[in-house]
């Protein structure tokens, strides 16, 4: 890895750092709505309970995201530190971790970059439905 690879894989260690923020966020929602569910579940209006239960299952989706974009975060800042050599040693260890299947060919840097912000885009999308279901779910509460 040249130091134009060495730095992208900082800027991108950097970028997936900072989506820990929305995992903050989506884990406080997923919290919160499990709590709401588990102690006043029964006492709420269906609308309101299902958009509870919306965000608690979303939340589910979240946490792995999140967990894979720490774990990419991590992998990127190795190789930007040089402590993981190549793109090529990279792929042999995933493999024998069994978080990645065998391939003929390996991905170029640019498209393992491209994947992972993707990933942040996913995880900015559960969220963003979170957020917006469990506004739904405060605003329809007191409805009966």
């Amino acid at each position: 890895m040249n130091d134009n690879d060495r730095a992208l894989c900082a800027a991108t260690a950097g970028l997936l750092r900072a989506s820990g923020m929305l995992a903050a966020w989506g884990l406080a929602l997923s919290c919160i709505a499990g709590l709401v569910l588990s102690l006043t579940g029964r006492s709420l209006p269906s609308v309101s309970w299902g958009a509870y239960a919306v965000v608690a299952l979303v939340g589910l989706l979240e946490r792995y995201l999140a967990l894979r974009l720490r774990l990419d975060a991590g992998t990127y800042e190795a190789l930007a530190q040089g402590a993981v050599g190549s793109l090529a040693s990279l792929d042999g260890t995933l493999e024998r971790l069994g978080l990645r299947r065998a391939a003929d060919a390996s991905r170029p840097l640019a498209d393992r970059v491209l994947l992972a912000r993707q990933l942040m885009q996913r995880h900015g999308i559960a969220v963003a439905v979170q957020t917006v279901m469990f506004a739904l779910a405060l605003a329809v509460q007191d409805w009966r």
